[in-house]
C-alpha cells in the first residue's frame, strides 16, 4: 500500500475510534422526573442549580428560587442556541444522562424536570415564609392543573399543544432560533447529529441555519408550526383569562402567588423575548391576562430570574428578530401565522 493511500486510511481510522470513544462516554437516555437520591454528585453548596439563559425550564427555576429567597450555586450550561452542545458534554451528562435542562443538585443529589424541581424547592425550602403551595387542598389541585397546563413535557412538544401552553412555546420560539442560530457555525450544531439523542433538533437547527430568518415565509413547513402554535396559545390564554376571572386574582388560584404562577410566568416571558406579546393581548381581548401580565412583570422575582439573565448570542438573535420583522412585511407575517 502505497503512502498515499495509507495516510487517508489512517486519518479515517483515528476519526472512527475517536467518535467510538466519544460515543461511549457520551450515553444519553431519558430520566424520570424528581429526586434521584441513589445518584451522587460533586457539590459544594445545599442548592446547585444547572441552568441556561434561554431554556424556557430554566427559567422557572430561577424564579422558584428567587420567589422562595433561597440562595443556590448557579452552573451556566451552554445548549447549541447559546454557542455550544455544553448539554451534551461528557461533564454534564454525568449531572443528567438526558442532556435537559435545568437540573437542580441538593446535597449531592440531583432533580430532574423543572415542574418537580419547582416543588421540591417549595417544599424543601418554603417554609411558612414565602409558601408557594396553598395550604387549602382544593386550591392546591387547582395549582397542580395549571403548573401542568404551563408544563413543556415529553420530546415532541408537538403532541401536547392541546394541552399545555409549555409544549406550544416552542412553535414560537422557531423565528427566535432562526435568529440566533445565525451566529452559531455550523460545525458545532453537527455535534448534535454525532451525540444528541434527539437528531430533530440538530437536523431543524441545520436547516434554519441553511434558511436564516430572511428565508422563513419560504418554509412552509416552519409556517405552518408557527400557525399551530400561535392558534393553540389564544386558546390558552383564553382558557387563562376565565381562570383568573373565576379566582378572582390577581393570581391563578385567588389571592396567593403559587407555582401555578411560577409556571406561567416563564410563559410570558417568552412570549415578551419573541415579541409575541402586543399581538396575543392586542386591543384589549384578555384584560384578565393583560393585568395578570403586568402583575408577573412587576415582582423582583422577574428582574432578577429573566432580565438579570441574558446571554451575548440571544440579545444579538432577538435584536435581529426585532430588526427583521419591523423592516419585512413578508416575515411578520410568517411569524405571525399568516
Amino acid at each position: 500500500m502505497t503512502l498515499a493511500w495509507a495516510l487517508p486510511l489512517v486519518g479515517i481510522g483515528s476519526l472512527g475510534g475517536w467518535y467510538l470513544w466519544e460515543r461511549s462516554h457520551r450515553v444519553t437516555h431519558p430520566m424520570e422526573g424528581g429526586l434521584h437520591a441513589d445518584i451522587s454528585v460533586p457539590y459544594t453548596d445545599e442548592f446547585e442549580l444547572y441552568h441556561n439563559a434561554l431554556s424556557l425550564c430554566s427559567k422557572k427555576a430561577r424564579i422558584c428560587f428567587d420567589e422562595l429567597g433561597v440562595p443556590y450555586k448557579s452552573h451556566h450550561i451552554d445548549l447549541i442556541e447559546t454557542g455550544s452542545y455544553e448539554n451534551i458534554g461528557r461533564a454534564f451528562l454525568a449531572v443528567n444522562p438526558s442532556g435537559i435542562l435545568p437540573v437542580l443538585v441538593h446535597k449531592g443529589h440531583p432533580v430532574y424536570e423543572s415542574h418537580d424541581i419547582i416543588r421540591y424547592a417549595a417544599e424543601q425550602a418554603g417554609g411558612n415564609t414565602n409558601p408557594l403551595i396553598p395550604s387549602d387542598p382544593q386550591k392546591a389541585k387547582v395549582m397542580d392543573v395549571w403548573v401542568d397546563k404551563a408544563s413543556l413535557k415529553g420530546d415532541d412538544p408537538m403532541a401536547g399543544m392541546t394541552i399545555s401552553a409549555g409544549n406550544t412555546v416552542p412553535a414560537l420560539t422557531v423565528p427566535m432560533f432562526a435568529s440566533m442560530i445565525e451566529d452559531i457555525p455550523t460545525t458545532r450544531i453537527l455535534e448534535g447529529l454525532l451525540f444528541h439523542r434527539l437528531k430533530i433538533r440538530p437536523l431543524m437547527f441545520l436547516m434554519l441555519k441553511r434558511s436564516k430568518l430572511k428565508g422563513l415565509p419560504q418554509q412552509e413547513r416552519m409556517r405552518s408550526v408557527i400557525k399551530m402554535g400561535i392558534n393553540h396559545m389564544r386558546d390558552h390564554l383564553q382558557a387563562l383569562e376565565q381562570q383568573l376571572n373565576s379566582s378572582g386574582g390577581p393570581w391563578i388560584v385567588g389571592d396567593q402567588y403559587t407555582l401555578a404562577d411560577v409556571s406561567w410566568t416563564v410563559i410570558f416571558a417568552r412570549l415578551e423575548e419573541g415579541d409575541y406579546l402586543d399581538f396575543f393581548l392586542d386591543e384589549g381581548a384578555l384584560p384578565h391576562v393583560t393585568c395578570y401580565w403586568q402583575a408577573i412583570a412587576a415582582r423582583p422575582s422577574y428582574q432578577t430570574a429573566i432580565r438579570d439573565h441574558t446571554h451575548p448570542t440571544m440579545t444579538r438573535g432577538l435584536d435581529r428578530l426585532r430588526m427583521a420583522k419591523a423592516e419585512s412585511p413578508q416575515l411578520r407575517e410568517a411569524i405571525e401565522g399568516r
